[in-house]
């Protein structure tokens, strides 16, 4: 195997699909990307997810483009799309609690010692449930579907004939109008 220099020639055949360099992209890129995240995220899994991620957005991205403006930069490209998925990731992670901690398999809530916490817990079962009720069918769908069925998001964007940029979108917007009929009805003071 001959050395590669990560010029114009060689995103060209990057971009074109020619196999040796492809595998040189993923060997080389692949290897500087394991050892940049297994630094910056908890599991194994989520190391490799964001390798393969990482690589496929990169040639995703040269293949529509055609080219790369600076094609001497393709290490800073790939570093770049790599903090992009690092923080898609993070945010992720952040935003969503496993269902796991409060209720059981069948989606009902795990029994608590303390009365009072488990009316509440009823109490604000019953609020939510109102609430979506009272979304339009398709805010209700994608809030249930996203996070009470916790149904993969690739299976909901082919459902809603949308992509998972967009889909971003759709959930924040369902989840600003379910806050607002939510608070709406809400004595001052009970936020």
């Amino acid at each position: 195997m001959f050395r590669f220099a990560f010029d114009a020639d060689y995103v060209r055949r990057l971009t074109d699909g020619d196999a040796e360099t492809e595998q040189h992209f993923h060997s080389y890129f692949g290897r500087l990307l394991l050892i940049k995240l297994r630094h910056r995220l908890r599991s194994p899994q989520e190391v490799l997810d964001a390798r393969q991620e990482t690589l496929m957005r990169v040639l995703v991205s040269l293949r529509q483009k055609r080219t790369l403006e600076h094609p001497e930069r393709l290490g800073a490209f790939v570093n770049a799309v790599c903090n992009n998925v690092m923080l898609e990731m993070s945010r992720a992670s952040r935003r969503t609690v496993p269902l796991s901690e409060t209720f059981e398999s069948d989606g009902a809530p795990v029994a608590a010692d303390d009365p009072e916490t488990t009316l509440v817990t009823s109490e604000r079962q019953a609020r939510v449930r109102e609430v979506l009720d009272r979304l339009p069918e398709r805010d209700r769908r994608l809030l249930r579907q996203v996070f009470l069925n916790e149904e993969d998001k690739d299976e909901v964007c082919r459902e809603f004939g949308v992509d998972r940029g967009y889909l971003r979108v759709l959930l924040h917007r369902a989840k600003a109008r379910f806050r607002e009929v939510y608070e709406r009805d809400l004595p001052a003071g009970q936020l």
